[in-house]
């Protein structure tokens, strides 16, 4: 009888992209993915601690496996298990705490050496010209859209941010293996492939000399296959008049921006050791919307960095509010052992944090509808994901830029649809398909 694993993730599209390897690589040695509430005999936590509130939720998840699945081996891995180890050790239970260079190994560590009732310590510093680790993937579970890691490593060491010592350096998949990987992914049927790393920008900067992300998405492009590419997060400095273009003229790309602003005012953003203006984004977000005026644009914002006083906040609310972004992510700041922002003075009362993030999430609930308004009357090609009601017949998709679309459906399909978007209701886009549209 084959015995029952489950991977628990958490956290940026990055780990799960690796929980997704660890999910297909046990499934290859023979063992079956626990549905429902069924106990398992292997259970891995992916955790996360780029908040207070993700490192918390790790430690739940992994608690909670542990008291389900008592005679079970509990795994945590991941951005807790790299800094935190002895933290974790801490939890009764606990099988293996596995950092994140080991998670390549890690079916095989755990299939070799684990036992319940005993702790195993894996994990390893980075080193400077550490390869890459490449953990190819054939399939994704309950998933339309494939993620590929391409990109490891931050060495920004913004003053909040704990991704760094997580992380480590640099490091690159080469332009030849992501090309492999994309072609092989098509040939599996996705029809979306998201392309993601910590961060991903850097593409490139470990590798010879004028490889780097807008490089390799040529490359893609001259592939000609059949499927559309989607980024992830990019910073400021990184989206440059060449990138823009390409977005524009390409409909294999995805018309979609994510950016991490953090705060709108300069002070702050000096403080958090960011290195732009606000006038920079500004600048950008115009660039972006001017050529391509129904692109989606995410912005990452913190609330309540060390130091913020109501001015700073206010002036980020006011860059907000006159720029044609289209939803926000907002983060309560928390201090993270091991940063500088830490030790900062003026440390901003966690109730006046939360009051700032709830009014940054007012503005980013009317920039989301606003967007949502722009598009009304518009065809945009939707990738059908999962049916939303199978017996009604009406499917729940994404739109190349990023719209959450109901729309009816004869039929099951993962390809991109031509869809006309009617009316919105409830932060989703109701929609007819365009006849004739399948690709």
């Amino acid at each position: 009888m084959s015995k029952l694993f489950r991977v628990i993730t958490l956290g940026c599209k990055v780990n799960q992209y690796e929980s997704a390897y660890l999910d297909e690589s046990l499934t290859l040695f023979g063992w079956k993915r626990a549905v429902g509430g069924e106990k398992t005999d292997i259970s891995i936590i992916n955790t996360c601690i780029v908040t207070q509130a993700a490192s918390h939720q790790s430690r739940q998840a992994i608690r909670k496996a542990i008291r389900e699945n008592p005679r079970g081996i509990v795994v945590a891995t991941g951005c807790y298990a790299q800094v935190f180890p002895d933290e974790l050790s801490g939890i009764d239970g606990i099988c293996i705490i596995a950092g994140n260079m080991e998670k390549g190994n890690l079916p095989k560590l755990i299939l070799d050496t684990a036992e319940p009732g005993k702790i195993k310590l894996v994990s390893r510093a980075f080193k400077p010209g550490e390869p890459f680790d490449f953990l190819p993937i054939k399939r994704f579970a309950d998933r339309t859209r494939a993620f590929l890691k391409i990109q490891d490593g931050c060495q920004s060491f913004c003053s909040y941010c704990i991704v760094p010592l997580a992380r480590g350096f640099y490091r690159s998949l080469s332009a030849a293996k992501v090309l492999s990987m994309v072609e092989s992914l098509a040939k599996e049927g996705y029809k979306e492939i998201v392309l993601t790393g910590i961060h991903l920008g850097k593409y490139g900067a470990d590798l010879e000399k004028g490889v780097n992300l807008n490089q390799l998405l040529v490359s893609i492009g001259k592939e000609g296959l059949s499927v559309r590419i989607r980024l992830s997060s990019l910073e400021i400095s990184e989206i440059d008049s060449e990138l823009i273009e390409m977005m524009a003229s390409e409909s294999w790309l995805c018309r979609h921006f994510h950016v991490p602003l953090q705060s709108g005012d300069d002070g702050i953003i000096k403080k958090m050791k960011r290195n732009y203006t606000a006038g920079h984004f500004e600048k950008l977000i115009e660039t972006i919307h001017n050529k391509m005026p129904h692109a989606a644009i995410g912005v990452d914002i913190m609330s309540g960095f060390p130091g913020e006083d109501p001015v700073a906040h206010q002036n980020t609310c006011a860059l907000i509010n006159d720029l044609p972004v289209s939803y926000l992510h907002v983060f309560p700041y928390s201090p993270r052992p091991g940063t500088a922002a830490a030790t900062f003075d003026a440390q901003v009362d966690p109730k006046v944090t939360k009051i700032r993030a709830a009014e940054l999430r007012y503005i980013g609930q009317k920039k989301r509808s606003a967007f949502y308004q722009r598009c009304l009357g518009k065809e945009f090609m939707v990738l059908p994901e999962r049916w939303h009601l199978e017996q009604e017949g009406i499917m729940k998709g994404i739109s190349d830029n990023y719209i959450p679309v109901l729309f009816p459906l004869n039929q099951e399909s993962n390809k991109p649809i031509s869809v006309y978007m009617e009316r919105v209701e409830e932060n989703v886009m109701i929609g007819s398909p365009i006849h004739n549209s399948l690709k």
